[in-house]
């Protein structure tokens, strides 16, 4: 049976509340000085990010995607603009915040469940307390007879699953993540879509993706932001009117399909996405 987690201080009062604005972003830009000069990565950006709201970001590679995640995170400084997460300017890493990447970068010696429990270790959370967090998410993501298990006994479905955990022990507001499922074959990516999904609806997390796959963008996103190739901006942004909890059904959805082209048109025009 799955566990529905509730964020730290949620009540049926407060889950019913109108979304407010949890991330903006504003008139944020990144350049790199190199020995050859200053290289424009990613030109003023403004957008916000409801709380609550899956955003997925799609764009070409050397975009800025990957530098714009990493930002909002806390790990690289802007060079214009401001990040505010609840208000506050973002100018170093964000406890609130918890990041996935492509590779589950999973410690080789440690358990399953030790590395889920990492963030508590680093921040010096009390063990008991999220113990019992981390066996609630493994059996969210179907990984409760696995947690003594080693990262090379798991499938690279199952490894991201536990990153997916780790990254959601220390109950962070915001999931950010980097091309999560990039790495694994067709079938598998779209049993994690499901499985991210679930989690983020059971969760309540709000979650910042990005991906090179648009119909993965389609499928699990409120909004998809669409960047241009680099200096990154943002070409368009779309609502995705699609009930929700979807199955892989709706990939025939005439209004999936429709969007999934309206995106895709954003770059046949300028020449390929990867």
């Amino acid at each position: 049976m799955a566990s529905h987690l509730r964020l730290v201080g949620e009540t049926p009062e407060t889950a019913q509340r109108p979304p407010q604005t949890l991330i903006r972003v504003e008139g944020v830009s990144k350049t790199y000085r190199t020995r050859d000069g200053e290289v424009p990565s990613l030109q003023p950006l403004t957008f916000d990010v409801r709380e609550g709201e899956f955003l997925v970001i799609v764009g070409p590679s050397g975009c800025g995607k990957s530098t714009l995640l990493k930002m909002v995170a806390g790990l690289l400084p802007a060079t214009g603009g401001s990040i505010r997460i609840e208000g506050t300017e973002i100018t170093e890493p964000h406890d609130d915040v918890g990041i996935v990447f492509q590779s589950p970068v999973l410690l080789a010696w440690r358990s399953v469940l030790r590395n889920v429990m990492m963030p508590v270790e680093v921040r010096g959370l009390p063990r008991a307390e999220y113990l019992e967090r981390a066996q609630r998410l493994l059996r969210m993501t179907g990984l409760e007879g696995f947690a003594n298990k080693y990262p090379w006994q798991l499938s690279g479905g199952m490894q991201q699953r536990a990153a997916l955990c780790r990254a959601l022990v220390h109950d962070p507001k915001i999931l950010l993540m980097d091309e999560p499922f990039g790495a694994l074959d067709a079938m598998t990516r779209e049993r994690m879509n499901l499985e991210l999904q679930r989690v983020q609806h059971e969760t309540g997390k709000t979650v910042l993706l990005i991906t090179h796959s648009i119909p993965e963008a389609v499928f699990l996103a409120d909004r998809v932001m669409v960047m241009s190739e680099r200096p990154g901006a943002i070409a368009a942004t779309y609502e995705v009117p699609l009930p929700r909890p979807r199955t892989l059904d709706v990939m025939g959805d005439p209004v999936f399909v429709q969007l999934t082209q309206r995106i895709r048109g954003h770059f046949f025009t300028q020449g390929h996405l990867d």
